[in-house]
This record gives C-alpha cells, structure tokens and sequence, in this order.
C-alpha cells in the first residue's frame, strides 16, 4: 500500500494501480480467495462507485469451489488501534464470523451521525455491495479546481451539500457533469443519484472496511468496531495483523 488519500493504492515492482477498494470488497462479498485480476491501466474502474457491478460480473462469470481448506484470520485477544488526531476508534474482538459495526460522524447537519452493521459475510451482496461512494461539495469543489475531475458522469457518487450553494453554481455543476440540470434535495442531496438506503454513507464506509481488510490476505473470523473509520486508518489497522500473535 502506498497512498490512501483517495482510495487505497497498491503497488509492486513499480507498477501502482488505485482505488483498489471496492473490487476488493467484491471479492469478500462473494468469499473468492484464489483469483487473478488484470488491469490494463493505473486504476480499477470506479463504476458506480459501489461494488455491486464487480459482484455482478462475478456471479456472471461463475464461481468455481476448490478443494483446499480455508485458513481464517483468528483472534484470541482484542486488537485496537487510534487515530486520536482524527478521532479515528478501530476495534476488532473475537468472532465466529466477520461481523461490522460502524459509527460515522462528520459534524454535518445533513448526514448527521450513522451507523451500519453486517452481522454475516452473507449479507453483503444486498445490504452493503451496491453502496455508493461519497463527497462534500466542498470537496468536490476542490477536486474540479485542481483539474481532478475534468466533468463527464456524476453518478458514481453520492454529493453532500453542506454549505449554501447558489443558482449559478449549480448550473456550473450541471454543465460540467453534462445533466440538464442539477438542484439539491430537501436533504442536502444533489440530486444526481438516489439514495439506496438512508444511512447509505455509513454503509460505503463499512464497504471500504471489508475492502481494505481484504489486504490480511484471508478471510476473517472478527467483529470489527469501527468509530469514523477511513482508508488510511483502516490500512493501517489491518498491518496490525502483522504484529498479533495467536
């Protein structure tokens, strides 16, 4: 892992390819552990900005059950880990199955603060894949003055407005993504996708966890409790894995 100001970047041998995250997720979500994925570029294709596209093609493709035992990431004792300048909280307790409880909270009036759980791996596929990424306009705001986003399809993303916005710089918006027009909903949504579930950012939050844990290389038996969990911290929290001695 090299960079997760963005999504989680990997790299071997000088080649880097990002947003690795979601196809990642795919992968767990659907309990593949032996599999080659090629890339013809520097990152995995965003999509919608969910998972539910990759576990789609999967489930499409096939899957074929190989005759090997699992061998599963245990725990014995609690792992933790802070990230107190970010009042980042991770906990992971034992388990007899990959359980997830998040908590997100980003003093916003719009989003408020949300939970999201996964009590089984089987739940998944419906509750958490199809979960989209998101973005404050602020944020968005700076990715365009920046040139990182030079306009075409803003549906991959759930856009929070958390700030009052004006007639004339939604029509920017909207001529730069190339709708017919762009407004905000009564919940501080543009309106350029629709919400799949009310607390859908704390479940893309929970999707970037199983995503980026997929980087122990194994399936986990764990409840992870997880207080404003992000890329970098959730990284990190899975090096931690390293040092845990059973």
């Amino acid at each position: 892992m090299v960079d997760t100001s963005r999504g989680t970047t990997l790299s071997q041998n000088g080649a880097k390819i990002s947003t690795t995250e979601h196809a990642l997720a795919a992968l767990v979500g659907t309990e593949i552990d032996n599999i080659m994925i090629e890339v013809d570029g520097p990152e995995v294709p965003i999509m919608d900005g969910s998972s539910r596209p990759y576990i789609d093609a999967i489930l499409k493709a096939g899957i074929e059950e190989q005759n090997a035992e699992r061998i599963y990431f245990e725990l014995k004792d609690n792992l933790t880990f802070e990230e107190p300048s970010r009042k980042v909280e991770m906990l992971a307790v034992p388990s007899a199955d990959y359980r997830i409880t998040v908590m997100v909270d980003y003093n916003s009036p719009v989003l408020g603060t949300q939970h999201a759980q996964m009590h089984l791996i089987s739940e998944f596929q419906e509750e958490i894949a199809p979960c989209r990424t998101f973005c404050f306009l602020h944020e968005l705001e700076m990715l365009v003055k920046h040139n990182l986003i030079k306009g075409g399809d803003l549906d991959n993303a759930i856009v929070v407005v958390d700030r009052p916005v004006s007639q004339q710089k939604l029509d920017e918006l909207a001529t730069l993504f190339n709708k017919p027009h762009v407004e905000i909903k009564e919940k501080g949504i543009l309106n350029n996708v629709q919400l799949h579930f009310q607390n859908e950012p704390a479940r893309h939050k929970l999707l970037d966890i199983v995503g980026d844990l997929a980087l122990i290389g194994m399936p986990i038996k764990a409840h992870i409790l997880a207080a404003r969990p992000g890329h970098a911290a959730n990284v990190e929290f899975a090096k931690n894995k390293a040092t845990y001695k059973e």
